[in-house]
């Protein structure tokens, strides 16, 4: 039985490439706006659609287990999507500029089109003082590679400089929870133990 990632994103490949993981990416198809529509705890958004992801791909390959994960920021009291366009990201950035960010990451398993586990995890990053002049610069360099990141930032690239401290695991930050999904993956025989 085969892991099946449920996603298409290029950062969750990696960390499970890296890990040697053997999987599958097959996206999901699901309305992440729906699901963001029922919930206004970022815990509860990511957790929601980390497991229907995972779900929606286990309907179509009932035996093997799925993966999903998904990440939310949050900022000033408000939850944060992928930038839109180039003005919507420059407009984030200002949002986040000197002051706390909250990414919050889930990662489940499901099989046969119920969630069998699931994790959530919080990190905290605080954004340093941004001027336009550094936003500009940024955007310059990163996009559109940012316009698939919800904060705007990639933290294996040019995204760390816009901190000035990290609280929270790294692949959390990264976006997917990944140590705690290996012990999930060698508990039910997927990996070495």
């Amino acid at each position: 039985m085969p892991l099946i990632l449920a996603s298409s994103s290029a950062i969750r490949r990696q960390m499970l490439d890296a890990a040697g993981v053997k999987y599958e990416a097959v996206p999901s198809n699901i309305d992440e706006a729906a699901i963001k529509a029922g919930w206004s705890m970022p815990d509860a958004v990511a957790g929601k659609l980390a497991e229907a992801k995972a779900v929606d791909v286990s309907l179509d390959r009932p035996k093997d287990w799925v993966t999903g994960s998904d990440s939310i920021v949050s900022a000033g009291g408000r939850l944060f999507d992928k930038p839109r366009s180039r003005e919507d990201a420059e407009q984030h950035l200002r949002c986040f500029s000197a002051g706390e960010m909250t990414l919050t990451s889930a990662v489940a398993l499901a099989r046969g089109g119920e969630v069998q586990w699931s994790h959530v995890d919080t990190a905290r990053l605080y954004v340093r003082p941004l001027t336009d002049a550094f936003i500009d610069s940024y955007l310059d360099a990163e996009w559109p590679d940012v316009s698939y990141c919800v904060g705007v930032f990639r933290l294996e690239g040019r995204g760390v400089q816009l901190f000035s401290a990290i609280d929270g695991n790294y692949f959390t930050i990264l976006g997917m929870p990944l140590i705690p999904l290996l012990g999930a993956l060698r508990e039910r025989g997927l990996l070495a133990s």
